[in-house]
């Protein structure tokens, strides 16, 4: 194994937990640790290696292709502390599901996450939270770290002063920016592009081999993307569907099939805020 004697922090996300925030606002401006950005993750071993800092800290974000990640990952760190963030698993579920469909997923809820019958995009496996903390707690030797994105939510700055204190690093909450990045896309929007999705491919994926055609082929793809949540902000709403985007009875059932779950995972909090 590399550098034991570095004191590895690894957090693992999960996607939609204000990982975006922390990765971009907070981490770059922690003291006392040395922040590898999600840019260089390509090369993490060897950005950890080349640290001058005997203190490191990872981030990046796991959903579906968590656990491969993360054997990979503790497979040359076992001693690295890990780090997750979650997050109601119907609130999950549904941001989620409207991010994919921004990016062009042109089914239902229950196509993406098919809870009855375990066949949707989305497994019950990637919403079952104790089984991920397992995971962590197989695959490294220290316990993770389990923390939860509604307190930093609602209370952001008591959650960063917690992460400093779990991480042994320090910050300036005045150099933060907590304003709100952006607004979150609206129904009407996102019942456009999913529309669109069912005529247009829109998903964000690899179609040549060749990196700088498959750069425009990305811009341009991007632009349509884009042109259509915009432009539907002027269609008028009449011609929408009353039906919600995500039906909130079948976010209901998701909360209560993995009621059990949460509750176990809140057991990992050992800080207040």
């Amino acid at each position: 194994m590399d550098n034991l004697e570095k004191d590895i922090y690894f957090h693992v996300g999960i996607s939609k937990t204000g990982s975006t925030f922390l990765q971009n606002r907070v981490f770059p401006r922690l003291s006392k640790i040395t922040y590898i950005p999600t840019n260089k993750y390509h090369r993490v071993f060897e950005e950890i290696k080349n640290c001058g800092n005997n203190k490191v800290l990872v981030s990046i974000e796991f959903d579906r292709q968590f656990e491969r990640e993360v054997t990979l990952f503790s497979i040359r760190h076992r001693a690295a502390t890990p780090i997750i963030v979650l997050r109601k698993h119907e609130e999950y579920l549904a941001s989620q599901y409207k991010r994919f469909v921004k990016n062009g997923f042109k089914g239902g809820i229950e196509d993406f996450f098919d809870l009855d019958n375990d066949k949707g995009f989305f497994k019950i496996l990637h919403l079952s939270f104790c089984y991920q903390i397992g995971v962590l707690k197989e695959k490294f030797e220290k316990e993770p770290v389990v923390l939860f994105y509604e307190d930093l939510r609602s209370n952001p700055k008591e959650f960063i002063k917690n992460f400093c204190s779990l991480t042994l690093s320090g910050i300036d909450l005045g150099k933060v920016n907590f304003n709100k990045k952006h607004i979150s896309y609206s129904e009407k929007q996102l019942k456009t592009i999913r529309t669109v999705s069912k005529y247009f491919n829109l998903k964000k994926r690899v179609v040549f081999k060749n990196p700088i055609l498959n750069l425009f082929w990305r811009l341009y793809q991007g632009f349509f993307r884009y042109s259509i949540l915009y432009l539907s902000l002027v269609i008028p709403g009449f011609m929408y569907s009353k039906k919600p985007l995500i039906d909130p009875v079948y976010l209901k059932k998701v909360s209560r099939h993995f009621k059990d779950d949460w509750e176990s995972c809140l057991k990992y909090k050992n800080y207040d805020l």
